[in-house]
């Protein structure tokens, strides 16, 4: 990781009769202006005194006049030194980049920072590379956080404080992503969008953000790629894919980065209970370009600045499923079903996706963004499965001559499964947003932009099974769906600061109109932000704002697949109140935050999972709520490390007008969530490394398919997941290209726990319903090198 910091420095005129006490004070802001709390200040030659940066970024360190070598140490940043800081510097800024790896200059800075007000959690970017997980796939590093939730390790889908899958936006350099629209299950997805390798900031909000970012429900993730100052790049391969990035500065107004990936995760997929060739392939490539077009007259740098981000991403998924044995049931009756199968499975897609931003500062005030993007996919699913099964009790007394046979034949039976689904979608978004600082303690931003969806879904796909002597036809659904929506978005919002930043207020409304649903919808929003005059550095936050989602594609298909055409959007209140607090542990600062939140949602489309695909009822006739708390402890638990801990508690019901049962389990409702990222090295060697990842998450609530007043009625099993990754680095002195050898090995799944992903429901011949699990990933080692340059 590298760090440019640049430090400005007033200096004052040393009176003939100064003290013999000196001070050092000053600020420590990110790239981007804002106040970076909980770094650790120390002087080199007396590592007793020292100091820790305040919620605004503050630090003073009173010592003897002299001149000294400061270290700052930072769990985002790591630690670093700046030499030769004379006592009597007043104000000096020290300036933080991630992705950089030293204190490069000192400049003079002389204006005062706004504080940050947002409710953005940030993750370093290195942790998101480091964290250990099957594919490497960035989502992984959301689940470490309260709040977020996802039981299978093969997707990248998460779900935010009760919400679902389509309820989160992501941005990457304020161009909006996508998802796939077809896979059906984790396994058949590629890696998410963002590439870790490009990464330079994260910011992600689990609710409460501000006016102008946009629509949706649940969450809000917002990437910065970086910007290369110097030649940089990697090179890794792995058991189950690798990953190659390179970027630079070309001139002194152009940066570059190219990264692609490959993801092979035909090793991984042999560890799961259906037995068969799995033949799945997913690659992407991505380029971001950053050029500077101020010109050579223009007095200050990148006051007209492009962005242009370019990614294809080709997936290509074969099964040829063979068969499958399941033991389920308890210590008292232990069942097994045996399942042969015939047939293919087989998903395809190519996604195109390109954005440009361009920003221009017309002043010293004012500011404007254009920011434009395009996405086309096409997608293919295909398959034809038919598994014949047999269900029977299995003797589970060690001491009998039939231990672990089948003893008595439940049912036997047919599965079958046909789909030929195509889909096609051109997305187009425009956006103009501007920026007015007011003054240094206000600025009022507001913008308006356009969205394009055209939708183009042929569905065909039924399944039927034949068990106990009755055919149940599953589903069916033949049809086409041609869609052409267009929304119109417009924002403002002010933030005011009080002089002695113990306040902050943001305040703005955010006003969409679909011509589909022709619906307008107004959603004003509210963030306070206050910071007492503690010890121990302390902010309290409240925010309370109303969020809005149009619908989109899905949600106007109901269980049948058929088209609703009055489907308006549903909105939900969000209120939350949060506090954050610095403090210190063995010399070194911790931030530890809580949040407790409170959402009201009305006009809900109510939905059922299938993996992670998402059947959605398609009416707007259900209420619901979520509340919960949060937590979250960060800091150098190691030396030189970062690790933290989160805390999760939530619940989350609806109310359908129809069923008459009152208030049920959402299909979210994960009661408790717990995970952590720990990070270690040996105290002699800290080029040996250690990272874990672990997340626990209670049951998702199930029941049986097409039974409405059996929905939700049950608890699935708890899902709990341990990886662990160990690293030795070698630096390359001598070599010409390359800088560091980087070996790893990684153990997924380290517990061999037995995850189970979904159920599926047979009835026996006594005409009971039985719950088959179907189980995830067993415990993988995987092997990785990588090369940097």
């Amino acid at each position: 990781m590298r760090l440019l910091v640049s430090c400005y420095l007033l200096l004052f005129s040393f009176s003939l009769f100064a003290q013999q006490k000196g001070l050092i004070s000053g600020k420590i802001v990110d790239e981007k202006g804002e106040a970076i709390p909980a770094v650790n200040i120390i002087i080199k030659s007396d590592r007793t005194r020292g100091s820790v940066s305040d919620i605004n970024g503050q630090f003073r360190i009173e010592i003897d006049e002299g001149v000294y070598d400061l270290i700052f140490s930072h769990v985002q940043y790591g630690t670093y030194e700046l030499n030769n800081i004379p006592t009597g510097v007043d104000d000096f800024k020290v300036t933080l980049r991630p992705g950089t790896t030293q204190l490069d200059d000192v400049q003079i800075e002389g204006e005062r920072e706004r504080d940050a007000i947002d409710p953005a959690a940030r993750i370093d970017p290195k942790s998101a590379r480091n964290l250990p997980s099957a594919f490497g796939d960035f989502n992984k590093v959301l689940l470490t956080l309260p709040g977020v939730a996802g039981n299978n390790e093969l997707s990248s889908a998460y779900s935010v404080r009760g919400g679902n899958f389509d309820e989160n936006l992501v941005y990457v350099n304020d161009i909006p992503v996508y998802r796939p629209f077809l896979a059906n299950a984790g396994r058949q997805e590629g890696l998410s969008f963002i590439n870790p390798d490009l990464v330079g900031d994260i910011n992600f909000y689990a609710g409460g953000w501000e006016a102008k970012y946009g629509d949706k429900l649940s969450s809000s993730l917002n990437i910065d790629y970086k910007e290369p100052e110097d030649m940089e790049g990697q090179l890794s391969f792995g058991l189950l894919g690798g990953s190659a990035y390179i970027g630079n500065r070309i001139s002194e107004n152009v940066h570059y980065l190219f990264g692609a990936r490959h993801r092979d995760s035909r090793y991984l997929l042999n560890t799961l209970e259906t037995d068969g060739q799995y033949l799945p392939s997913y690659t992407d490539a991505q380029a971001f370009f950053t050029f500077d077009l101020s010109g050579k007259r223009s007095t200050q740098i990148n006051r007209t600045k492009l962005n242009w981000l370019l990614a294809y991403g080709r997936n290509r998924y074969l099964t040829l499923p063979v068969s499958q044995t399941t033991e389920f049931g308890s210590v008292s009756q232990n069942l097994r079903i045996e399942t042969a199968f015939e047939g293919r499975e087989q998903l395809d897609y190519d996604t195109y996706q390109s954005g440009i931003n361009l920003s221009h500062r017309w002043s010293d005030k004012f500011l404007s963004r254009w920011i434009i993007s395009g996405v086309y996919t096409s997608e293919r699913e295909n398959y034809n499965v038919e598994g014949s099964y047999r269900i029977c009790d299995v003797d589970n007394n060690p001491g009998s001559n039939s231990f672990n046979d089948c003893v008595v034949v439940r049912g036997i039976g047919r599965n079958f499964e046909y789909g030929r689904n195509r889909l096609e979608a051109t997305i187009y978004n425009a956006e103009w947003r501007n920026e007015y600082l007011l003054s240094d303690w206000s600025i009022i931003e507001a913008g308006l932009g356009l969205n394009h969806n055209k939708i183009d879904d042929e569905l065909n796909e039924y399944s039927f099974l034949d068990s106990a002597g009755f055919i149940n036809l599953n589903g069916s659904t033949f049809n086409n769906l041609n869609l052409s929506t267009n929304v119109i978005t417009g924002y403002a919002q002010s933030t005011f600061f009080t002089k002695d930043s113990l306040h902050a207020i943001n305040l703005g409304f955010r006003i969409n109109h679909m011509d589909y649903t022709n619906e307008t919808l107004f959603s004003p929003r509210f963030i306070y932000r206050i910071k007492p005059r503690w010890e121990n550095e302390t902010s309290f936050r409240f925010s309370i704002g109303k969020y809005s989602q149009p619908p989109f594609y899905r949600e106007l298909r109901d269980l049948e697949g058929n088209i609703q055409s009055d489907i308006k959007a549903q909105q939900s209140l969000h209120i939350i109140g949060a506090m954050e607090r610095v403090f210190s542990w063995w010399q070194r600062p911790f931030l530890f935050t809580t949040e407790v939140y409170y959402k009201s949602m009305s006009n809900v489309i109510p939905y059922d999972i299938d993996n992670v695909r998402l059947r959605y009822f398609a009416n707007n006739d259900a209420d619901a709520f979520a509340y919960g708390f949060d937590f979250r402890i960060n800091g150098e638990f190691i030396p030189g490390t970062q690790s933290w801990f989160s805390l999760g508690i939530l619940k989350t019901s609806e109310d359908i007008a129809e069923d008459e049962k009152g208030y049920i389990r959402r299909p979210t409702d994960q009661r408790i969530n717990l995970a952590f990222y720990f990070e270690d090295h040996l105290p002699n060697d800290p080029t040996m490394r250690v990272y874990v990842n672990s997340v626990f998450g209670s049951g998702y609530p199930l029941g049986p398919p097409n039974e409405i007043n059996a929905r939700n009625i049950f608890s699935g099993d708890e899902y709990y997941r341990v990886d662990i990754g160990l690293s030795k680095s070698f630096e390359l002195r001598n070599h010409k290209y390359l800088k560091t050898l980087w070996l790893r090995a990684e153990m997924l799944n380290v517990l061999g726990a037995d995850n189970t992903l979904s159920y599926s429901w047979i009835q026996d011949i006594t005409g009971a319903q039985l719950a088959i699990p179907n189980s995830l990933s067993a415990r993988f080692l995987n092997f990785k090198i990588s090369a940097d340059f």
